[in-house]
């Protein structure tokens, strides 16, 4: 019981590949050597390459703590030593103690600031590698929103402002829709991935990130809801026979 309400807490790499799959099939399905669903081609090969670097950043790099624990070390050593034959320096008057003192914290400061370095190595690789995947998650979000940014429901069925130059793929109501929802899934899955990241990572400067990409994902989705929303107002008005599909060509699981 303890492992199926685990299964539920946590976002399962294999199910969001297995997604994002699926997503892919419908796309090529319905659109067949279409710009959208070379864009899923690339997101289930970013996937699959996520699932590796989410689990190198998860993953304890026991290298990199055994050094940064051993020059910690190394650091504290000296400091000891030094105090253990501070005896050994002459401060017998106010100049050379003042002197001495001023030397100290600086040294305090410097050894700190290095050992924070060393501590925070590992953080700091880890997290360089995951910003350079949130950011090419980000470029593949305005991608997709550039695929949909074209299609404009009314240009397409609007009756006083259809263009004169039709766009490249003619595109039933229902056909367009299926597209729109297609882009919103391939958004929705993006914001997805890039929340893996945080999932076993902790990290604010990471955690800002994947918030920007979920924000842009969501703001992008709006877009598009806008255009779903104008396409079935446009569709009420048209003939049943431009909006009905083919039912061949209906995913698995539409009604």
């Amino acid at each position: 019981m303890e492992e199926l309400v685990a299964k539920y807490r946590r976002l399962d790499p294999q199910e969001i590949i297995r997604t994002v799959q699926t997503l892919h099939q419908r796309i090529e399905g319905r659109f067949p050597g279409s710009g959208l669903g070379k864009i899923a081609a690339e997101l289930l090969c970013v996937a699959n390459e996520n699932v590796t670097r989410v689990q190198w950043i998860q993953k304890p790099n026991i290298l990199l703590r055994a050094g940064a624990v051993l020059l910690s070390v190394s650091l504290l050593t000296v400091v000891v030593g030094l105090l253990m034959h501070i005896h050994q320096f002459q401060m017998t008057d106010y100049t050379n103690f003042i002197q001495a003192l001023d030397a100290s914290i600086g040294s305090v400061v410097f050894i700190g600031a290095a050992i924070l370095f060393f501590v925070s190595w590992e953080t700091r690789l880890k997290r360089q590698r995951a910003l350079k995947a949130v950011h090419e998650l980000r470029a593949m979000a305005h991608i997709v929103d550039m695929h949909q940014l074209t299609k404009d429901p009314e240009n397409y069925f609007g009756r006083a402002t259809r263009p004169a130059r039709l766009p490249k793929r003619e595109m039933t109501p229902f056909e367009l829709n299926r597209y729109f929802d297609y882009c919103n899934d391939s958004l929705a899955l993006i914001s997805k991935i890039a929340a893996l990241y945080v999932q076993g990572f902790q990290d604010a400067v990471l955690l800002d990130a994947v918030d920007d990409v979920e924000d842009l994902t969501s703001g992008l989705s709006r877009k598009i809801w806008q255009k779903i929303i104008i396409l079935d107002n446009l569709t009420r008005s048209l003939p049943p026979e431009i909006t009905v599909a083919d039912p061949t060509m209906l995913d698995e699981g539409e009604p």
